[in-house]
């Protein structure tokens, strides 16, 4: 009889209406990132030209604080149809302590409010947790509803919603570099995941097989995200801004190929951003959807050298 291991140690305390977990400085892994040629916000130079203190943690990054407390609430259902879904408020700098929160939930709730916050206080990102669901009751799916339609565009002129991208092989191992847009493989995270689990290693859980933690399906799901030629205008620089992970028949295990496929789902912008946001599904080898992505990536319009002059062209 195989030994069922706890998912977690993670220490988890309540305050009020609140469980809480630990503060935790994440590590900074994407220093050496780059796309279309070029340093990526998580570079510190680069970071620093567009007015950031230094490179970025990434934000799905801050996920894995996040699955000790979903687990706490709603037991192995959360690594079958978990979803966290979240708007990146400030960026993440290495050394900076972090504080994962949730809210209580009633009786056969499925759905909870979640925050992170940095010690002085600051806001690092807001959203929901949950399990089951259609995908229709999360923080992203209400924003989704609320965005204003991108206008002017330069950078995602050429962009319309609706363009989808043929289906990729995609598969994450063990020791696997997983390319230009991150330079590590699943065992380099481990060694410095905030949340550590033996389900991320050991046969000793109820799949049997170690599985892939939230945050690096992030990394699976963009692994070949490049290869989309989506027709942005670039270079420009890039960041997450929000981004939603559902799995619908989880978890997912390294070593097994799933295929993914993706469509532009939104446009929207703000005084310093364009914002392209792409759905991205994921299939097994069955042909039956076991996860999605939302994600909005936002490119920043200084970044972009040629930003005025093809504004001026567009729209005179």
């Amino acid at each position: 009889m195989i030994t069922v291991e706890a998912a977690f140690r993670t220490e988890i305390l309540e305050h009020g209406n609140l469980l809480v977990g630990p503060w935790r400085s994440p590590k900074q892994m994407l220093q050496a990132q780059t796309y279309d040629s070029h340093a990526s916000i998580h570079d510190d130079a680069t970071a620093q030209k567009l007015g950031f203190r230094g490179g970025t943690i990434e934000g799905p990054t801050h996920f894995s604080q996040f699955a000790p407390l979903c687990e706490r609430i709603w037991g192995r259902a959360w690594f079958i149809t978990g979803c966290l879904s979240a708007h990146y408020r400030n960026p993440v700098f290495e050394g900076e302590e972090v504080q994962a929160q949730i809210e209580k939930p009633k009786p056969g709730q499925t759905v909870c409010a979640i925050g992170m916050i940095r010690r002085d206080g600051t806001e690092i990102l807001r959203g929901t947790a949950s399990i089951d669901g259609d995908g229709k009751e999360t923080a992203l799916s209400q924003r989704l509803g609320e965005l204003k339609p991108l206008a002017d565009p330069v950078i995602l002129a050429d962009v319309k919603v609706g363009m989808r991208t043929p289906r990729q092989a995609i598969k994450m191992d063990f020791d696997q570099n997983m390319g230009d847009l991150y330079p590590f493989s699943l065992a380099d995270k481990l060694k410095v995941i905030t949340e550590p689990s033996d389900y991320y290693f050991l046969e000793h859980n109820p799949w049997g097989r170690a599985i892939i933690p939230m945050e690096m399906l992030s990394v699976l799901l963009q692994y070949r995200a490049r290869e989309d030629r989506l027709p942005v205008r670039g270079p420009a620089v890039g960041l997450f801004a929000d981004q939603e992970i559902r799995l619908l028949r989880g978890p997912m295990f390294p070593g097994e190929t799933y295929w993914a496929e993706r469509e532009v789902v939104a446009l929207s912008g703000s005084k310093r951003t364009e914002s392209m946001w792409v759905r991205t599904s994921v299939f097994d080898a069955d042909n039956t959807l076991v996860a999605t992505m939302l994600l909005n990536g936002a490119s920043m319009k200084d970044s972009y050298a040629n930003y005025q002059s093809e504004h001026k062209a567009l729209y005179g």
